[in-house]
């Protein structure tokens, strides 16, 4: 296997995978007036080629024969629902693509001299970027905090919200820890002689644009020198960086190097004002400009970074989730704090004068969320904060790009999830158009007002508990963009390609990522309406197209799937199928191989992709009735971490088992069908299971099905004994402390003397873990309290046990949390 510069392997190669490593650009081609054209006539086909199926083959029969039989009925009225639902899915997307274009024809890029402008000094509006991380590599993480480090705004603060167990007992996963906690300092101190550099030169700058209207030739020539300067820095930066993979080569590439190409154009174009001036002291160049482009320097090489870890307090939520990794910090900003140490652990106390404060968080007037696996563009802060600083969109809370995918990808399911990724990015942009959109959760600008707007309060334990981003589904953007819609802001997609986010390289990885993808979005649904009804109180109008579109975006997985499911398992009466079917579904199919080539990939995708999405089937079953079990139970369904590994993340052998009982099925159906001279059913069984067993063959592959079968089948035999022990003396604990309370006996006494400090804080010897931190908020250091480790989604800790105190030792004795959080890790 090949190695990475500093020894870590990479990624092998697959066949099939994608040569092409040039992104996208960066603003969308303009769509010709014949594209256009095309993409209404295909929403009018599609809804005609419906109206004509359901006129012309279900009417018909009933108008024909009559209700001749209750199963004929029951199959003409099932089959025209699951045919109306997916003709309605193909019919969104035709509408946003259509939307998309419009949006993409219109579009004109603010120049670089208006941003400058904007941004001239006294803009005061800070902006802090939240990249929240949990378990993630220490490589992966400097990449995208490098990108944001080197955006270009006034006033920029980056955190990194560590959410790992801040004292792991794993000596390796300590060393990990730690390379993560350095990444900060480590950027900060490269940043540093660039920085001071860059800062002294504007004051020159300035000092000297007060004197004069138009910047002198040395001036110039100064302006010059500093640029070609920056150039080499990044240039040289960009060598150091080693490059293991086609993400790091997108970083180097795009990100380093692109923003050097910027500033040497730059430098050349300075050199030829200066040419131009001939003999003359000044220059073409008014100082104001001179003074722009070099504050530009200042602040491309000027930020703040730091890391914050909220496991380290007891006040804050432990919950193990993005979203509250989240909350914690955003609840923190503008106000200074002091540690103060308990028997619970180190308390954040709100204090008056920064002067006294241990912590200091300042206020920020925007946020910036981005995943620890996502990558920006050079212009992106400068851009997206300029849009919303224009009157028009005073009322936007939330402006983004969705993510596109890397390529270059090494495996082919990669590449092929990396085109959907792409399609998705187009259609949510036209989904703008409409007023319907959804914050995608990878990276956006939030204002801080907006997420005051939508803050929910609640005192737990004594300690206050701050929501803004919702954590009740694991879609947390999705049930907080209608949470702003509800307070009245907007939501909008930038039209251009400014942030690029990794895409899961194989099918185990891909399995936890579309599961959770699919968990949520009908316990969101029920919201929405009511922010409908709410909105039409308020006089505000909402559009037929809207609400489709959203609708669709939430509940689609749900009717897709199991619609699929119906024609798939059900042998339906011959004479409900109609070319007009087939007629229907062709402009959606058509048009998306058109933007798959669009994007760079092939016509010939749309069969991968069809097939892929087959095999992916039953991850999305999964993910709906999760969703119907949390409506039941009223629980919040564990956050699932896409897991991000070198080699292959093992997948559960349910989802492998899955694809070949499908394809299994499918030959049954053809063989039935062709003996009955069931035509269509027959040919629709056969395109399934071909296509089918190409995915299994080229996404999860024959011999890895075979290794995670036997890795599930095989599991029992292996196990901890440790882990095995810890789970009995829990249960055992659990059993013996519910027969005591049936009897009301009284707890063990503990002398106070043991853990004075315990009883003070608590009042009494013994204590139960609030719910709002989690059974894993004992992650402090202080007198008292052992650290066995706290757990996450994506790991698997049974019978983590958790003292509280040496002096609740009697109180407490035996208590245990165990944590089943089931991950595909």
């Amino acid at each position: 296997m090949p190695e990475h510069l500093d020894g870590a392997p990479t990624r092998r190669r697959q066949w099939g995978a994608e040569r092409r490593t040039q992104p996208l650009d960066t603003i969308h081609a303009r769509p010709s007036d014949r594209k256009l054209v095309s993409g209404r006539v295909a929403i009018i086909l599609t809804i005609a080629f419906w109206l004509a199926y359901v006129v012309y083959t279900v009417i018909r029969q009933f108008l024909d024969s009559g209700t001749e039989s209750f199963r004929f009925t029951t199959e003409a009225i099932s089959y025209t629902v699951v045919v109306t639902f997916l003709t309605f899915s193909a019919l969104m997307h035709l509408v946003a693509r259509q939307g998309a274009l419009e949006r993409f024809a219109t579009h004109v890029r603010v120049p670089r001299a208006e941003l400058d402008r904007h941004f001239a000094e006294g803009h005061e509006s800070p902006l802090t970027v939240l990249v929240p991380s949990y378990a993630e590599e220490p490589e992966v993480v400097a990449t995208t905090l490098w990108s944001a480090a080197l955006q270009e705004y006034p006033d920029l603060r980056i955190v990194l919200l560590v959410d790992d167990s801040p004292f792991p007992t794993d000596p390796e996963t300590a060393a990990k820890l730690e390379r993560t906690r350095a990444v900060a300092d480590t950027i900060q101190s490269q940043l540093a002689a660039p920085s001071r550099r860059f800062q002294e030169a504007l004051l020159s700058a300035e000092v000297e644009a007060a004197n004069a209207p138009q910047a002198s030739v040395e001036a110039v020539r100064t302006l010059v020198a500093h640029h070609r300067w920056a150039d080499a820095w990044l240039r040289r930066h960009a060598r150091e960086h080693g490059v293991a993979d086609h993400v790091d080569q997108f970083f180097t590439d795009q990100v380093l190097v692109g923003l050097a190409d910027e500033f040497r154009l730059t430098a050349e174009a300075l050199d030829a004002a200066i040419t131009d001036a001939g003999t003359a002291e000044s220059t073409d160049v008014s100082s104001a400009r001179a003074v722009e482009l070099q504050r530009r320097l200042a602040w491309t090489f000027t930020a703040e970074i730091t890391t914050f870890e909220r496991k380290r307090y007891a006040n804050l939520s432990h919950e193990a989730n993005k979203a509250m990794n989240l909350n914690s910090y955003i609840g923190l900003l503008g106000g200074a704090y002091r540690h103060e140490e308990t028997a619970s652990g180190t308390v954040l106390r709100t204090v008056t004068d920064p002067a006294d404060a241990d912590l200091v968080v300042p206020a920020s007037d925007y946020v910036l969320t981005l995943d620890a696996d996502s990558v920006l563009l050079r212009d992106y802060c400068l851009r997206l904060v300029y849009f919303l600083e224009q009157p028009e969109n005073e009322r936007v809370a939330v402006t983004q790009t969705p993510y596109s995918s890397f390529r270059g990808a090494a495996t082919r399911i990669e590449r092929l999830a990396g085109a959907t990724t792409d399609i998705q990015h187009i259609l949510h942009q036209g989904m703008s158009k409409y007023g319907a959109t959804f914050w995608v959760g990878a990276n956006a600008v939030i204002r801080t007002r907006a997420l005051r707007d939508i803050e929910e309060t609640e005192t737990v334990g004594g300690f206050e508990v701050k929501r803004y981003v919702q954590d009740r589904t694991v879609i947390e953007d999705t049930e907080s963009s209608v949470d702003l819609g509800m307070h009245g802001w907007t939501l909008v997609n930038y039209p251009e390609r400014l942030s690029y986010s990794a895409t899961p390289p194989d099918f185990g990885s891909l399995i936890v990522q579309r599961r959770r993808w699919a968990n949520g979005g009908l316990l969101i649904l029920p919201k929405y309406i009511r922010q409908v009804r709410e909105r039409r109180a308020r006089g505000e109008r909402v559009s037929v197209v809207e609400m489709a579109l959203r609708v669709n975006y939430m509940a689609s997985i749900a009717w897709g799937s199991l619609g699929l499911i119906f024609l798939l398992a059900y042998p339906y009466d011959s004479r409900l199928l109609s070319p007009m079917v087939l007629l229907a579904a062709l402009p959606y199919f058509w048009l998306f191989a058109s933007d798959l080539k669009y994007c760079g990939y092939k016509r010939t995708d749309i069969l991968r992709i069809y097939g892929f999405n087959l095999v992916l089937m039953p991850v999305n079953v999964a993910g709906v009735l999760k969703s119907v079990q949390q409506a039941l139970t009223a629980k919040k369904i564990p956050f699932a971490r896409t897991p991000k590994v070198k080699d292959r993340t093992a997948s559960p052998a349910l989802y492998v088992l899955a694809p070949y009982a499908m394809v299994a099925f499918s030959v049954f159906t053809f063989v039935r069908d062709f003996g009955a001279q069931n035509w269509g059913n027959a040919v629709f069984a056969a395109f399934n299971a071909l296509l089918a067993l190409y995915a299994i063959t080229a996404y999860i592959g024959l011999w890895n099905s075979v290794v995670d079968v036997f890795i599930w089948a095989t599991k029992w035999m292996f196990y901890d004994p440790s882990a095995r022990a810890a789970r009995r003396a829990a249960r055992k604990d659990e059993r013996a402390t519910a027969k005591a309370v049936r009897r009301g006996l009284v707890p063990e006494a503990v002398p106070a003397t043991e853990d004075w400090r315990s009883v003070l804080y608590f009042g009494q010897r013994g204590t139960t873990i609030p719910e709002h931190l989690g059974a894993d908020h004992l992650g402090t250091s202080h007198p008292g309290t052992t650290h066995p480790g706290t757990t996450h989604p994506g790991t698997t800790h049974p019978g983590t046990t958790h003292q509280i105190g040496a002096g609740t030792a009697g109180a407490q004795r035996g208590l245990a949390v165990q944590h089943d959080e089931k991950t595909a890790a």
